[in-house]
């Protein structure tokens, strides 16, 4: 593929490091029954491995010009096919029932896109992806940490989170102005986080979390009085970073229940 000039509207950073495309290929560990989904494959460093080993792979690519070279370079190989468009709302069902997801992530779309990712996670087997090392922090962040927040709360509801290795500025085109880091992402039990309403949920770990520096009492003032979030085992006193996610789960589980 001729070389592309990275753009920044789409956030663009190609990965160029042939070591570390390496230990990515190696990490997802491509099987001839897979079907994979690359997300972003930009000039193509990490499809090429992955088209030689995966049953069939889709690519998703927003730049034009990206799909136009992409499908050029891969019209011979009937495993691999290029769709142009939009991974946030992109119809991940439309492809598979048990998909393996990878990418390079632009870091400007990366937090919406994972939430988009966990909208569809029953067509999902796994997730591999490159993203800013800070999201990385915040996806396996403990309670009581200042990394830990609302993205790593709703993720891991419904996902083991595994931080594999850290990528430095240096492997990329151009170089993006922070570290790097690849995560894998594999989906819990169904029944290991049973939350009754997504949506309820994700509001009260957003407003929890919206004001840090505020009390429970206070952040989650418009979702229950101190005094219900006593009656539902939660002190009000605490600060959101100190409850843990099995503690959000039956916070809004038990709201919910209350007012039904």
């Amino acid at each position: 593929m001729n070389k592309h000039r990275a753009r920044k509207r789409f956030g663009q950073h190609f990965l160029t490091d042939p070591g570390v495309i390496h230990a990515i290929v190696e990490a997802i560990r491509p099987q001839p029954s897979d079907t994979i989904v690359e997300i972003g494959p930009g000039p193509g460093a990490i499809t090429r491995p992955l088209s030689r080993r995966a049953g069939h792979l889709h690519l998703i690519e927003l730049d034009r010009d990206l799909v136009s070279a992409l499908r050029q370079e891969f019209a011979g190989q009937d495993n691999v096919t290029v769709h142009e468009g939009d991974a946030l709302s992109f119809d991940f069902r439309a492809l598979g029932d048990d998909l393996r997801v990878v990418g390079n992530l632009p870091y400007n779309i990366s937090t919406p896109l994972l939430f988009a990712l966990l909208s569809q996670r029953d067509v999902i087997r796994d997730m591999h992806f490159m993203l800013q090392k800070e999201v990385v922090d915040r996806l396996a962040a403990q309670p009581g940490s200042k990394a830990y927040g609302r993205l790593g709360v709703m993720l891991s509801c419904h996902q083991y989170i595994e931080p594999l290795f850290d990528v430095p500025p240096e492997s990329f085109d151009p170089p993006p102005a922070v570290m790097s880091a690849v995560v894998r992402l594999t989906p819990k039990p169904d029944d290991a986080c049973v939350i009754l309403d997504e949506d309820h949920m994700s509001r009260l770990v957003a407003a929890a979390f919206g004001q840090r520096r505020k009390t429970l009492r206070n952040s989650l003032s418009e979702f229950a009085s101190a005094e219900e979030l006593s009656a539902a085992g939660i002190d009000p006193g605490l600060r959101a970073e100190q409850l843990d996610v099995d503690a959000f789960v039956s916070l809004s589980n038990a709201l919910l229940s209350k007012s039904a």
